[in-house]
């Protein structure tokens, strides 16, 4: 069932249409502006050359901080203006973005004493407008009472402060931002990739082909943005744009485990390069990460090294019962962080340097180039491309409509009435990380209405299709007619987190797989489900079938 994706290509194919603006990219950048371009009522274009959220917008650390590390080196304004996106994000996706509290482990001998980055994290929370709870100093007893799993024995102190973080998962809420410029009016679709984009008598034309059916056609705009991630550099060469940004490269890897212990709090910790080092709660596992290793290459892939550096951390930094080896892992994350910067010479210090965005524009062919970025800061994204498109004379006819967040409290209010009327809670699995009624409105929002009318009508929609995975029959359906799903693994991977809490041994041998195919690909379900055997291929036999 790929009928969304075929619209949306034949009408992008319509030879006469020109778009006010196309965005090359499905990341956050590229998700965002879409998005806020498309409620404000430009006509907007979208394409990625894999899948929505496909690099680094799922691979982060899942979570929504202001910026804490950037307090040493002294960027207090760059603290103070995250701070101040994390708060709006928090008010804007509360069922989504929610606090957290961060419990950091300062050992001996570290560059500061204990009690000096506690006065930090009190500075932190003065910037951050008090939005949060406040941090409290801990001695290594305090510690050990409170996370029991923390290794004490050569901690000078510690202290518990708030951010925020990602509930559910980073691909799923940048896709959320694509279904919303789709709502709006976008034509979005992924797997299509730009060969070539050049500028004829004030439009764009871009070459463009469907990766999956070899399909050329050419998408024409007023407007090009190049919002492809890490390969911004690589696309401007091609639309021979000259940019003042350039992107560096510094990869970061994340093990997923089963969860080390009981608290829903983040552990945080400086590693063995100096560089902060968390335990996250994901659902009923534990992501562990990050390293942080430059590389001059965006497509990258976890090393045995990088396993280790993460393995040895752990068990260095936690108190446990039996070390965590290579077995235990279920999952991994790995992606680059596209760094901006200014001119220089290609060499920078990982630790301190930045994750600020920067946009740069070319008036004169109507280009702009989005360079770094995070999560956090998504909403000044979307809001300030906006503003620079209006700027080259495209019209914006409801330019202060507010076109992010999530539905309004009466949408929300008729949702868990209608839920509890129908003890919606009543069909949670076994073993889910949440109640059913919260799950479906973080995901889905104002839409889950229509799971509960699929699951009133016929209560067998409410099954578990798949062992060990919490998505339902009816939500399986809905991502099938709107969220795009076009392989096997956008499902699992992206749409869903089914395949970083569930071995792929266990998800290919699930019986409900076969199930879900057909929903998602009917006369196609056998080819997409070898497709994405295919793709894991190795990683389903031997000690550790991640």
């Amino acid at each position: 069932m790929m009928d969304l994706r075929t619209s949306n290509i034949e009408r992008l194919q319509q030879s006469a249409k020109v778009f006010d603006v196309l965005v090359l990219g499905g990341g956050v950048n590229g998700a965002v502006s879409a998005a806020s371009l498309a409620a404000k009522g430009a006509s907007v274009a979208l394409i990625d050359r894999g899948d929505f959220a496909g690099l680094t917008s799922s691979n982060s650390s899942n979570l929504a901080w202001g910026g804490i590390k950037y307090l040493e080196s002294h960027e207090y304004l760059l603290v103070n203006s995250l701070c101040k996106s994390r708060n709006h994000l928090m008010r804007s996706y509360p069922s989504t973005v929610k606090e957290i509290r961060f419990l950091t482990t300062i050992a001996k001998g570290f560059r500061f004493p204990s009690w000096f980055v506690y006065l930090g994290t009190l500075f932190y929370w003065i910037i951050g407008r008090f939005f949060t709870q406040a941090p409290d100093y801990m001695t290594p007893r305090t510690i050990k009472q409170r996370e029991p799993a923390v290794r004490t024995d050569n901690a000078a102190g510690g202290f518990e402060y708030s951010d925020a973080y990602l509930y559910d998962n980073d691909a799923r809420f940048v896709f959320n931002f694509i279904r919303t410029s789709m709502n709006y009016g976008c034509v979005a679709a992924n797997y299509v990739e730009s060969t070539d984009a050049v500028r004829r008598d004030g439009v764009w034309e871009v070459a463009a082909r469907d990766t999956l059916t070899g399909d050329e056609f050419t998408i024409r705009s007023k407007v090009l943005i190049n919002a492809c991630g890490p390969y911004v550099d690589q696309h401007n060469q091609l639309a021979e744009q000259q940019t003042a940004h350039r992107h560096l490269f510094s990869k970061g890897i994340h093990l997923i485990i089963d969860r080390v212990t009981k608290e829903d709090r983040i552990l945080a910790f400086f590693a063995s390069d100096g560089r902060l080092f968390f335990v996250i709660p994901m659902g009923n596992k534990t992501s562990v990460g990050t390293t942080d290793t430059q590389v001059d290459n965006p497509a990258v892939e976890v090393t045995d090294a990088d396993r280790q550096f993460v393995l040895d951390n752990i068990n260095e930094l936690l108190d446990l019962e039996s070390p965590i080896t290579f077995d235990d892992v279920i999952a991994e994350r790995c992606g680059v962080r596209p760094l901006a910067q200014k001119g220089g010479d290609g060499v920078a210090d990982w630790v301190k340097l930045s994750r600020k965005h920067a946009v740069d524009v070319n008036q004169g062919d109507q280009h702009l180039s989005i360079f770094g970025g995070k999560t956090t800061d998504c909403i000044n994204v979307g809001n300030e491309v906006a503003e620079l498109v209006q700027g080259m004379g495209v019209e914006l006819p409801f330019e202060d409509y507010k076109w992010y967040g999530e539905d309004d409290d009466s949408v929300r209010d008729e949702f868990y009435h209608q839920a509890k009327l129908m003890d919606l809670d009543g069909y949670t699995v076994e073993g889910s990380s949440e109640p059913l009624t919260q799950r479906l409105w973080r995901r889905y929002g104002g839409n889950a209405l229509e799971l509960l009318e699929d699951i009133r009508q016929n209560p067998r929609q409410a099954e578990r299709l798949m062992k060990n995975a919490e998505y339902l029959r009816c939500e399986i359906e809905h991502t099938a007619r709107h969220e795009m799903v076009t392989k096997l693994e956008d499902f699992l991977r992206r749409r869903s987190k089914i395949t970083q809490v569930v071995r792929n041994r266990d998800i290919v041998h699930s019986p409900g797989l076969k199930e879900a195919c057909k929903i998602f690909f009917g006369d196609q379900a056998e080819a997409k489900l070898q497709e994405y055997i295919d793709s894991v291929g190795d990683r389903l036999d031997g000690p550790n079938p991640f």
